[in-house]
């Protein structure tokens, strides 16, 4: 059954971690409302291109823009099933917006799937839910996901861990163990079908 899901985004937030999850939740047939506090459907955010090229940490470069869908100030998240937050640059102010935060509360208290990759650890502990959690992340935000009571799980890059609804990973490489995780939380089965041959 196709679920409903919103996914909080800003400027700056990381391309592939953005476009990449929107595309693939779609694919598998959920309806994905993109939404930016300050911003209406039609509007863009600026993503940025964060890569591992053998630096001390990620470089940064100028991502594609990416268009929201719906409007920040008409979403209730109520209406969703599910809750996807991207990385970046991004979460580092939208977790100093109040809304972002008590809407990422609602899906903590309903018990509704939670999906957050990288830097979004920090609208997490913002907003104070992960007590208790066991939560992957970008490893600079571990001291942030600690210090909200959480257990941060130390992962190689393209691997994923699930608690409960909590879906998170540390960057872009664990998308395909991200997303396959996150769609076994939603209830989403993808099945293979013998080709037609003529």
């Amino acid at each position: 059954m196709s679920k409903s899901i919103l996914m909080i985004v800003g400027d700056f937030a990381e391309d592939y971690e953005t476009m990449v999850p929107f595309q693939m939740l779609d694919l598998a047939g959920h309806e994905v409302h993109a939404v930016c506090p300050e911003k209406e459907a039609g509007d863009t955010i600026k993503t940025a291109i964060h890569d591992f090229e053998g630096d001390q940490t990620y470089t940064e470069k100028p991502g594609h823009n990416f268009a929201l869908n719906a409007t920040f100030d008409e979403v209730d998240a109520a209406d969703y099933d599910a809750l996807c937050l991207p990385g970046g640059r991004a979460p580092e102010y939208l977790r100093l917006n109040d809304r972002v935060t008590e809407m990422t509360r609602h899906f903590f208290a309903e018990d509704k799937p939670v999906a957050a990759i990288c830097h979004a650890a920090q609208t997490l502990a913002a907003a104070d839910v992960l007590d208790g959690r066991r939560c992957s992340a970008y490893p600079a935000c571990a001291p942030e996901v600690e210090a909200a009571g959480g257990t941060y799980v130390d992962v190689e890059m393209n691997e994923a861990v699930t608690d409960g609804n909590l879906v998170t990973a540390p960057a872009w490489p664990a998308h395909a163990a991200w997303i396959r995780q996150f769609l076994d939380v939603l209830g989403t089965r993808i099945e293979h079908a013998e080709p037609v041959t003529a």
